[in-house]
């Protein structure tokens, strides 16, 4: 990170109130040193990803982060606040703000900003140090990993653990990274316990490892988003290896991609961890070897307890079955799914059931997205006529827009094709892995022969999942186990999804099918405009949760289809309507009356005028955080006029996403921004009258010098732990 931070991109008395005021400060010096051009853009880009997910860590840590086309080469700056600034960790404020700016598409440079930072975040000494620092230029230096050069007020000693700390680029993209309890250079084979036998290397238990080398465990850590929590539950492995004696090596699937590690080191390996919250890519190489499988939050609370208990399954000879989806062990206990494990303990199989299906949809909307908006852009400039044009193959002559526009027609029409298989084949997935894939493929295709549509793909990825799973529980002979996953478990499954989705339920899921085609292709008058307002309830009632994503995925599979019907237009141009609602109607809000707001819902409330505008409801997100009983039914009520009014109007729509920036391709579009134009008055009138009623938000109060509250107490220094 030798050119990603200077002293002029450092600030250790940040004055800002709010996560947003922090980002702009910080984004500011960037702007200054030409590292970022357009301030107000990039700010949207980090505020769009804020709103993906907290970017707070306990132990006082604040990391906001984007890729921006709006950045001219990765940047990291750095501020340090003495009142604390809430990113949303569960532990209270941050009073250390790291903003990592990334250009767009650069990927490696991103990851190996923020790998590099969340391994050294892990450090408390390091922390400590930059709380302590009393330069610029020493905070600079020290998060570069170099040695302070002047007085820079750094405790004595604090350069070693620096340089201990800090991360190769090389291993900080996705890479494996390994660490043995002698010398960092030591290799799998050659790990010694310094000379000692009287440490935790060796328990009474701790048959697996020969005499005279520790025990060694090979890990596997990744999160949704592939960046901090993958590296820093790596590091926390391997810092707790170290301790006890273990030897830890570890293969980070970021988002870059990953370096698999080298078959030896598996082979050699005693134990594995999987600290995971998305699928293990390329499980099987780990099979038939004692294993631990949680979330990759525990990695970094406990990953000594994860040591230990691969360890005691070691001891006991529990391993997993080659093929198997989750970490059966010979004592019969099945294993769970990557969607299982993602879960919080205790959820039921509803709960299971909905993440599977949403599994599914996540991976379809692209397809909808881009054969959607194809297709939208080919009735634009060909007219509606543009569906009996003959094939372009056949037909087309580079200067005449008929032709063109058959041609964007047509590839939309074939990203469409793939709309059933991809929802089947991912729900499958989510359920069983990667050996889903291939019968719920075969079982959303015959869906498609069937002509048993969007409901015929929920159910063979359905089956598809179940049948893999039942497979994956029965004990193989070890001669069958290498040609399992590649020709047995594809065969049987695929031949059973086959059969009953031919045989058995195909016939009578098409014909549900159809009845809901009819039903949908039958609404007028009343019954359209009460599907409005139920969608818009719908889609205001959790702002992008699970009610939200049902009524999206309803309108999605209504116009996923070559030629949908009016109603299934209507009804997907109801869903995105109601859906831009409470974003844009919160930044009105804000914008008109400020002073029922404090300084960071002001702050959010610029952001939520892109957000909104793009059709992301999680814009509003904050807001209704802050006041959910004043929020959130000011915004079903608008959501619901708003998508009655749209249905009321006969907006159609063929593109399932893209806010005010598709309404060219928007039937009656005057009228369709009239009805979001309602239920953004009536959802800010709504939520001003209501919060008229109560006391000025806490951070409308005048605030003291530096902009911080005068009665708030000054936050004692925190050691980092788990995000």
């Amino acid at each position: 990170m030798s050119e990603m931070i200077t002293e002029d991109l450092v600030d250790l008395d940040l004055s800002a109130d709010s996560k947003e005021a922090a980002a702009r400060a910080l984004a500011e010096r960037m702007v200054a040193l030409g590292r970022v051009t357009d301030l107000d853009g990039f700010l949207a880009d980090v505020a769009a990803r804020e709103a993906q997910m907290p970017t707070g860590l306990d132990g006082g840590i604040g990391i906001p982060h984007c890729r921006s086309e709006h950045v001219t080469e990765p940047t990291l700056a750095f501020g340090r606040s003495a009142a604390g600034i809430d990113f949303g960790a569960a532990d209270g404020p941050a009073d250390l703000i790291f903003l990592i700016a990334a250009p767009a598409g650069a990927d490696d440079a991103h990851l190996t900003i923020l790998s590099s930072l969340a391994r050294q975040l892990m450090n408390a000494e390091f922390t400590d140090a930059l709380r302590s620092a009393a330069d610029a230029g020493a905070a600079a230096a020290l998060i570069r990993g170099e040695e302070p050069d002047g007085t820079g007020g750094v405790p004595e000693g604090i350069e070693d653990s620096v340089d201990s700390v800090a991360v190769p680029t090389a291993a900080s993209a996705g890479t494996a990274t390994g660490i043995a309890t002698g010398s960092p250079d030591v290799g799998p084979e050659e790990g010694s316990q310094n000379g000692t036998d009287d440490g935790p290397r060796n328990g009474p238990d701790d048959v697996p490892a020969e005499r005279g080398r520790p025990f060694r465990v090979v890990a596997v850590t990744s999160c949704p988003t592939g960046i901090a929590h993958t590296y820093m539950a790596a590091e926390s492995l391997e810092k707790a290896g170290r301790e006890a004696g273990v030897e830890v090596v570890v293969e980070t699937q970021g988002s870059a991609g990953f370096t698999r590690l080298d078959p030896a080191v598996i082979e050699a390996a005693d134990g594995v961890i999987f600290a995971h919250d998305v699928p293990v890519r390329d499980k099987d190489r780990f099979a038939g070897k004692p294993t631990v499988d949680t979330g990759v939050k525990a990695a970094i609370n406990r990953p000594g307890e994860l040591i230990d208990e691969v360890r005691g399954k070691a001891a006991r000879g529990e391993v997993t079955a080659v093929g198997a989806a989750g970490a059966a062990g010979t004592d019969g206990a099945s294993g769970t799914t990557p969607v299982e494990r993602g879960g919080k303990p205790g959820e039921g199989y509803g709960t299971k059931l909905r993440v599977w299906l949403m599994s599914g949809v996540s991976y379809m909307v692209p397809f909808v997205a881009a054969g959607g908006l194809l297709i939208a852009l080919g009735f634009a400039i060909g007219g509606y006529e543009i569906n009996k044009a003959p094939s372009v193959m056949d037909h087309f002559v580079w200067s005449q827009a008929d032709s063109w526009a058959a041609l964007l027609f047509q590839v939309g029409g074939v990203a469409f094709a793939f709309l059933v298989p991809v929802l089947a084949g991912y729900i499958a997935y989510g359920m069983a892995d990667r050996p889903g894939l291939v019968p719920g493929f075969v079982g959303g295709s015959i869906a498609l022969t069937v002509n048993a549509g969007f409901l015929g793909g929920l159910a063979a990825g359905l089956i598809s999942g179940a049948v893999v799973m039942a497979i994956q529980r029965v004990r193989i002979p070890a001669a069958l186990r290498g040609i399992m996953p590649v020709v047995v478990i594809p065969l049987i499954s695929s031949a059973v999804v086959g059969f009953l989705m031919f045989v058995v339920i195909g016939k009578p899921i098409a014909s549900a099918q159809k009845a809901m085609t009819d039903w949908l292709s039958g609404l007028s008058g009343a019954n359209a405009v009460l599907l409005g307002a139920l969608l818009g309830l719908m889609m205001c009632f959790d702002l992008g949760g699970p009610v939200n994503k049902v009524a999206y995925a309803f309108a999605t599979a209504g116009i996923a289809v070559a030629d949908p019907s009016d109603s299934a237009m209507k009804i997907m141009a109801a869903v995105m309507a109601a859906g831009m609602v409470p974003p844009l109607a919160m930044a009105l809000a804000t914008t008109v009356r400020g002073k029922l707001f404090n300084a960071a819902e002001r702050e959010n409330g610029k952001a939520a005028w892109v957000l909104g505008a793009s059709f992301i409801s999680e814009g509003a997100i904050p807001f209704a955080a802050a006041d959910p009983l004043r929020v959130i039914p000011s915004s079903m009520v608008g959501g619901a006029l708003t998508g009655a009014l749209s249905m009321a109007f006969g907006a159609t729509l063929r593109a399932p996403h893209g806010g005010i920036f598709v309404v060219p391709l928007i039937g009656n579009p005057l009228l369709y921004l009239v009805a979001i134009a309602a239920g953004v008055c009536v959802t800010t009138a709504l939520v001003i009258v209501l919060k008229g009623l109560r006391k000025p938000a806490p951070g409308a109060v005048a605030q003291g010098p530096g902009g911080t509250d005068p009665s708030a107490p000054s936050p004692e220094a925190k050691q980092p732990v788990a995000a």
